[in-house]
């Protein structure tokens, strides 16, 4: 099982000695993320810059940020200055930033992935002028405002076309078109011993790719907290923290792909009662309200024994790698001699 590190939207809090320490123990890849602060590019080049082995992951890339050429000249930009260490993740994020932040409409996220991300991997490929005629893109635009002088056009530099390219995707439909198109998934949660939530959906996604594709060439690779002590409830206080913000605040009532994805997980009561205290200002209350169960299925928190016995069922469940959030040099430590 791989690991690799997951910092996040850090942006200037990156903590390089960390990093450079998970490259050290043999972490296979380093992850940062965005949102509506900082982006992922800037500090994946910097950590580039400041390492040597470990590939550099971008979880994610939100969609509604870039076209897909821009995002295909970020990555092959990167993933030359870095000596092919780059991995491409992307999202359509959610309504609230795509039309709250980035002022444009959020539309039918599915379609507009695969159209996204099919324009990418042609621009990797590098077999033709750049063409593509969708629902979303129109390239060359031949819109009502169109000059008309716009033109096919090849890529002036050269991409690897075998770079790996990952969703982020927890609903059943953008689970399956994560396996018709990407290859692989990185899951905010996962409860391994849930597998159904997952598989079924991927294999939907398989028989619809336009290459033969099994869960043997595809990556599901889960966020995972990990914290160890031997206070096991201020172990799982972090856990706890950042699921009342997700399942309670992060989208509209009505449009919370994580609450969604918490009542799928099996706490439908719990996923509707954090939601109303987190939106009614009631955050204390809410992050009381989130199960000691649930944190202990989706991370690995408390005495390196404990650890070590709960990664048994990730070791025996379909995730292909573990994207570690951690703080502690110890959890580093004891993954690395549990897993590797």
């Amino acid at each position: 099982m791989k690991l690799g590190l997951l910092v996040g939207a850090a942006g200037p809090r990156l903590n390089m000695d960390f990093i450079l320490e998970a490259e050290k123990l043999g972490f296979d890849s380093v992850w940062t993320g965005e949102a509506y602060g900082s982006d992922a590019v800037t500090p994946l080049a910097w950590i580039g810059s400041r390492t040597s082995k470990i590939k550099l992951g971008a979880a994610i890339l939100q969609m509604p940020a870039r076209t897909p050429a821009m995002t295909a000249m970020t990555a092959m930009t990167l993933d030359a200055l870095s000596g092919g260490r780059f991995i491409l993740g992307v999202g359509p994020s959610g309504p609230q930033v795509a039309e709250g932040w980035h002022g444009v409409a959020y539309g039918k996220p599915i379609p507009r992935t695969r159209e996204y991300v099919s324009i990418v991997r042609k621009i990797l490929a590098r077999e033709a002028p750049l063409q593509h005629h969708g629902e979303y893109y129109q390239i060359p635009y031949t819109g009502p405002d169109a000059t008309g002088l716009g033109k096919p056009l090849k890529s002036i530099g050269h991409g690897r076309p075998d770079m790996k390219i990952y969703m982020a995707s927890i609903s059943p439909n953008g689970i399956a078109c994560a396996g018709e198109v990407a290859d692989g998934n990185l899951p905010i949660w996962m409860n391994p011993e849930k597998p159904q939530l997952f598989i079924p959906h991927l294999e939907r996604g398989f028989a619809k790719a336009t290459t033969k594709k099994s869960l043997a060439d595809f990556d599901l690779a889960p966020f995972v907290t990990c914290v160890v002590g031997n206070d096991l409830e201020k172990c799982r206080m972090p856990v706890k923290d950042n699921l009342a913000l997700y399942i309670g605040g992060m989208g509209a009532r009505n449009a919370n792909f994580y609450n969604d994805y918490a009542k799928r997980m099996g706490y439908e009561d719990a996923a509707k009662k954090i939601q109303d205290l987190y939106l009614s200002g009631k955050k204390a209350e809410a992050v009381a309200l989130v199960p000691d169960k649930l944190v202990d299925e989706i991370a690995l928190v408390g005495t390196r024994e404990r650890i070590a016995e709960r990664l048994q069922a990730w070791k025996a469940s379909p995730a292909t790698s573990l994207l570690i959030g951690a703080s502690q040099s110890e959890a580093l430590r004891l993954l690395v001699e549990l897993c590797l």
